[in-house]
């Protein structure tokens, strides 16, 4: 795709939602990184669920730890892959009080050394929680990337990267927020809503339905 219609894919989901943010629901750095965290194989909706619980009682690293490992899996149960999520948790959370001060470091290598984050994890908080200019690909950027033609790739990394380099600089900050909503509710899995798309024109999908 040229950047030209890279542009205008970029000035219509602007245009549409000025200010994009994520659905998770957060106050802080650190409570951004929980819910990132759990929200592996888990629908925002679930995660927010099961924070508003949360938070209350473990805002800090040092509550989380206070709260304890058995404690936390109490909490996030019904989230998959729990008991590994509480385990990473705790173990963040003792990093983050003993080497950080108990506060979430800035910079994609210090995140990266914490237990359970990994590369879109860190770009999700570089960019979020600090306003970097970073753009995560999770599945719907990934497929919503592949499929409109803007930035395809066979790999999370080539797709990030083609992202990177074609999508305007004033446009960065807020890039992953529109095509993670755009591939939520509108470019889905299963059957894209070409119809009520607006940026069917632009769209390279040879497969569209209008």
């Amino acid at each position: 795709m040229n950047t030209a219609k890279c542009r205008k894919i970029f000035l219509r989901l602007q245009a549409a939602n000025p200010h994009p943010v994520t659905e998770l629901e957060y106050s802080t750095p650190f409570e951004l990184l929980v819910a990132v965290l759990l929200s592996a194989q888990a629908t925002d909706v679930s995660v927010n669920t099961a924070t508003r619980q949360l938070f209350p009682v473990a805002r800090t690293p040092q509550a989380m730890l206070a709260l304890g490992e058995e404690k936390l899996r109490e909490y996030i149960q019904r989230l998959g892959l729990y008991q590994t999520k509480a385990r990473h948790l705790i173990q963040t959370c003792r990093l983050l009080a003993e080497q950080h001060g108990g506060a979430v470091p800035h910079t994609r290598e210090a995140l990266e050394a914490l237990p359970g984050v990994g590369h879109k994890t860190a770009s999700v908080i570089l960019n979020t929680a600090f306003g970097q200019p970073v753009i995560a690909v999770d599945t719907h950027v990934f497929r919503v990337a592949n499929r409109t033609g803007l930035a395809p790739g066979k790999t999370v990394l080539e797709v990030e990267n083609r992202l990177l380099a074609i999508v305007p600089d004033e446009f960065k900050h807020d890039a992953h927020h529109w095509l993670i909503l755009h591939g939520r509710y509108v470019c889905q899995a299963r059957k894209p809503k070409c119809g009520v798309c607006l940026i069917n024109d632009l769209c390279e999908y040879e497969e569209k339905e209008l």
